[in-house]
């Protein structure tokens, strides 16, 4: 590597984690001043083991591991940004300092010293996806919680929700601690050949005191549970047929699902693998089905976007007027704006049905359509 490459490369990381810092620091200073008192009420809660009150050391560690865990999150949704201002950052310290004419006076062209700045955003958008990847799914969980969740007795009901048979859960109470479902309700159903994908007959039900999944066995343990199954006609479904006992039902979804399932907006928060499997579950609705192939396409468009956005605000950015930078500083960020604007809409009508179809894969992909064209004009207008 050149001393050139190295000496822009060091500019380049010098701000990109100035900006790491002030934007996390902003989101974590924000997000604490609005939810301190959730904290304080911690300090009135009772420890379930000791009986007595939590002490301030307790609130400080879990407040410490909360914003921890949040932090992922933070920088994988700003990660985009903070690399274009990491750009801005070290192409306008080049500029005041009069350093590009420099470089143009040594006969290098101005493209050419986009390239650690390039490679170095390639690396850090890696980064961005181990993050997506690895480090969020597994705590995909906790980052579903609220503030004041920690010291709750990790209990509550859920209602209508799928495994692979199509089969809908419910319980007014599912303690997380011991991984049981109080008085569970099960609608069993069976998928209505050609009449498409969210069309399903009730073929039973089942009811019990309590259930506990068994991942051995790969289902739901029965105390107490009672089967009735119904038939196909009308007259059937009505009347029902007698009532069997049954102690096990086999089922994909399992104890460790629930929570995440349990809260909305959980797909955003899983792997790409994951999402494929539970793409593959039957039981999943069309409009939940389009959400999770919207959710599998952005895994690979949003890195590929982030570093459209470089790509479009890097050739504003290199200017040898130092006058004219905070134009381009401007326009940088507007066109970076613009960019997260419409990739905000796109996601916004991914879902949505328009002339009578769903289109998550179109959406997904189009503000790459939109924005590397431009991309390429701009780099390709560059004056070196």
């Amino acid at each position: 590597m050149k001393i050139l490459d190295r000496y822009i490369a060091k500019n380049f990381l010098y701000g990109y984690f100035i900006s790491l810092f002030v934007m996390i620091g902003m989101f974590l200073t924000i997000d604490l001043f609005m939810n301190l008192d959730e904290f304080a009420e911690m300090l009135e809660e009772l420890d379930p083991v000791t009986g007595e009150n939590f002490g301030l050391k307790d609130v400080a560690a879990y407040t410490v591991h909360f914003y921890s865990v949040r932090c992922a999150l933070w920088y994988k949704d700003m990660a985009g940004m903070i690399i274009v201002i990491a750009a801005v950052f070290s192409l306008t310290r080049m500029t005041r300092s009069n350093e590009l004419v420099a470089v143009m006076a040594s006969g290098m062209s101005l493209k050419r010293i986009l390239a650690p700045i390039l490679l170095l955003s390639v690396l850090l958008t890696g980064l961005m996806i181990a993050d997506q990847e690895l480090l969020i799914p597994k705590y995909a969980y906790e980052l579903t919680r609220d503030q004041d969740d920690f010291f709750d007795d990790d209990s509550y009901d859920i209602w209508f929700v799928s495994d692979d048979k199509g089969s809908l859960f419910c319980s007014r109470k599912y303690d997380e601690k011991t991984k049981m479902l109080h008085e569970p309700f099960i609608i069993m159903r069976q998928l209505v050949e050609g009449r498409g994908d969210d069309i399903y007959r009730v073929t039973g039900k089942i009811r019990a005191v309590s259930a506990v999944y068994d991942a051995d066995r790969g289902g739901w343990v029965l105390s107490g549970g009672q089967r009735m199954l119904l038939g196909g006609s009308d007259t059937d479904l009505m009347e029902g047929r007698q009532s069997e006992s049954i102690d096990f039902y086999p089922s994909n979804l399992t104890a460790a699902d629930i929570p995440i399932r349990k809260r909305e907006g959980f797909k955003s928060l899983l792997s790409l693998r994951q999402l494929t499997e539970l793409e593959n579950n039957t039981g999943v609705r069309t409009t939940d089905m389009a959400a999770l192939a919207l959710q599998k396409h952005s895994r690979i468009t949003k890195p590929i976007i982030n570093l459209i956005m470089l790509m479009v605000a890097l050739p504003v950015l290199v200017c040898r007027d130092p006058k004219a930078m905070k134009t381009a500083v401007l326009i940088s960020f507007l066109t970076t704006l613009s960019c997260f604007l419409v990739v905000f809409i796109c996601d916004l009508f991914a879902t949505e049905v328009f002339f009578g179809q769903i289109r998550p894969v179109i959406w997904a992909w189009a503000p790459i359509f939109i924005f590397f064209p431009v991309a390429i004009i701009e780099i390709d207008s560059m004056r070196t």
